[in-house]
C-alpha cells in the first residue's frame, strides 16, 4: 500500500521470518494439503481463541455457506438479507434455494427479527441471517421464531471473527455460523475461511462433504465438494493469530478517534461501542444524511477518493436489486426502505493496523472541511 493512498483495509501480514520456517518444514514434510499437520493445528487453536466447540476449515469464505446448507439439508425457501455481502444469497441459489427477503434494523444492519414471521411460508426451512460489520444480531429473538416453527439457523458471521456478547461468543448461536478468512477481513489466511459446528459427529459430516465425500481410501458417503484448505495457508493462519489481538487493538484506536473527530459534524451519524459486546473493529462506518450534511454519500465518496482515501460503500448496491434477484416478490423497494436507506448512506471508513496517525487526520479532514 503506498504511503499517499488510504485504503479501506489492509492484509494482516504474517512474520515473514516465522512463515519462511513453516514454509521449510512443510516442503519437508511434503505434504501441503489434504489435512496436515498445520490445518489440523489452526482449527484447534481458532477454536480455543473463538471459545467455540469444533471448527472446520475451507479454501474460502463462500464455500461454508454452500456446505452449511447442504449439511443442513435445507430445502425450499430461507429467510435472509438483502443487506450483505452477494454470497450470502449466492450460496442460497447454488442450492437451488429460493431467498427471501426481509428488512433491516435501522440500529444495527442485522435482519430484523420483527420483519421475520411474516416472511414465513409452509416452504420456509431455515434463516439465513448476517452480524453485519461484526455486530452481533439479536441472537435471542430469532431463535425463540426458528424453534417456534421447526426452523434452522445458519449463521453468515464473516464479520464476527472474535466477537462476544455478555462473554460467550456469537459464533455459537443458531445451528452453524460461517466465517471468511479473506485478505480484507481482521483475521486472514489469505482466502479462507471456517465452518462453527456443535458436536464432533457433524464436524466429521463436514469434514467428508468438503473432500468430495470421501470417509476412507475407497468410500464415498457423500456427493461431497473440494474446499480443503492447504498447509501454506493454515500455516499463514498460525501466525497470524498470534499477533491478530495486536491489530484489534490497533484498530479500536483508529474508531475511537473517528469517534472524537466526527461526534460534532452534522449529518454524519455513526454507532459507538456497547459495553457488553467484545468488538473486533471490522469496519467503521458512517452515515450521511444529505440534507444535514450538505452533500450526499457519493458526493463525499468521491471527493474522498479524489484525495486518494478509498472508503467503501459496504453494502450498496443492495443485493435484492442484482438482475438474478431482483425479479423476487421480497425484494420489492416497498418491502426494505430501511435497507434501501442505508445502502445509499453508508461509506465505510479506512480501518486497519497499518494506518498512521497522519492518515487517520486526513480521512478526519477530508469529511470535516
Amino acid at each position: 500500500m503506498g504511503r499517499n493512498i488510504i485504503t479501506a483495509t489492509s492484509p494482516l501480514m504474517p512474520d515473514l521470518n516465522s512463515f519462511n520456517e513453516y514454509l521449510r518444514d512443510i516442503w519437508e514434510k511434503k505434504w501441503i494439503t489434504n489435512n496436515g499437520s498445520y490445518h489440523k493445528l489452526l482449527e484447534k487453536e481458532l477454536a480455543d481463541y473463538l471459545g467455540v466447540p469444533y471448527i472446520c476449515l475451507f479454501t474460502n469464505g463462500t464455500l461454508p455457506l454452500i456446505t452449511a446448507l447442504q449439511a443442513l439439508r435445507i430445502t425450499g425457501e430461507v429467510i435472509t438479507t438483502p443487506y450483505s455481502f452477494v454470497a450470502t444469497t449466492h450460496a442460497l441459489w447454488w442450492n437451488g434455494i429460493k431467498p427471501v427477503f426481509v428488512d433491516i434494523d435501522p440500529e444495527t444492519g442485522n435482519i430484523d427479527p420483527e420483519k421475520i414471521e411474516a416472511a414465513i411460508t409452509p416452504k420456509t426451512t431455515a434463516i439465513m441471517p448476517v452480524h453485519v460489520y461484526g455486530q452481533p444480531c439479536r441472537i435471542v429473538e430469532i431463535q425463540e421464531i426458528a424453534d417456534k416453527y421447526g426452523l434452522k439457523i445458519i449463521y453468515d458471521a464473516a464479520h464476527a471473527f472474535g466477537v462476544k456478547k455478555d462473554g460467550e461468543s456469537i459464533l455459537n448461536a443458531g445451528d452453524i455460523s460461517t466465517l471468511s478468512f479473506h485478505a480484507t477481513k481482521v483475521f486472514n489466511t489469505i482466502e479462507g475461511g471456517a465452518m462453527i459446528v456443535k458436536d464432533e459427529k457433524t464436524k466429521q459430516r463436514i469434514d467428508y462433504f468438503k473432500n468430495f465425500g470421501f470417509a476412507n481410501e475407497t468410500e464415498v458417503v457423500s456427493p461431497g465438494i473440494n474446499s480443503k484448505m492447504d498447509e501454506i495457508r493454515a500455516a499463514y493462519g498460525l501466525i497470524n493469530l498470534k499477533q491478530v489481538d495486536k491489530a484489534i487493538d490497533v484498530r479500536q484506536k483508529v474508531a475511537k478517534r473517528y469517534r472524537e473527530a466526527l461526534k460534532c459534524v452534522k449529518g454524519v451519524k455513526f454507532w459507538n461501542d456497547h459495553p457488553n459486546i467484545k468488538h473486533n473493529y471490522s469496519y467503521f462506518p458512517i452515515f450521511i444524511n444529505a440534507e444535514e450534511y450538505g452533500m450526499t454519500r457519493d458526493q463525499l465518496y468521491f471527493k474522498m477518493k479524489s484525495h486518494n482515501i478509498y472508503g467503501r460503500r459496504y453494502f450498496y448496491p443492495l443485493i435484492s436489486t442484482f438482475s438474478m434477484y431482483r425479479g423476487l416478490p421480497s425484494a420489492n423497494k416497498d418491502n426494505l426502505p430501511n435497507a434501501y436507506k442505508m445502502a445509499n448512506e453508508v461509506i465505510c471508513l479506512p480501518i486497519h493496523h497499518e494506518l498512521t496517525k497522519e492518515d487517520v487526520e486526513k480521512v478526519i479532514n477530508e469529511i470535516t472541511k
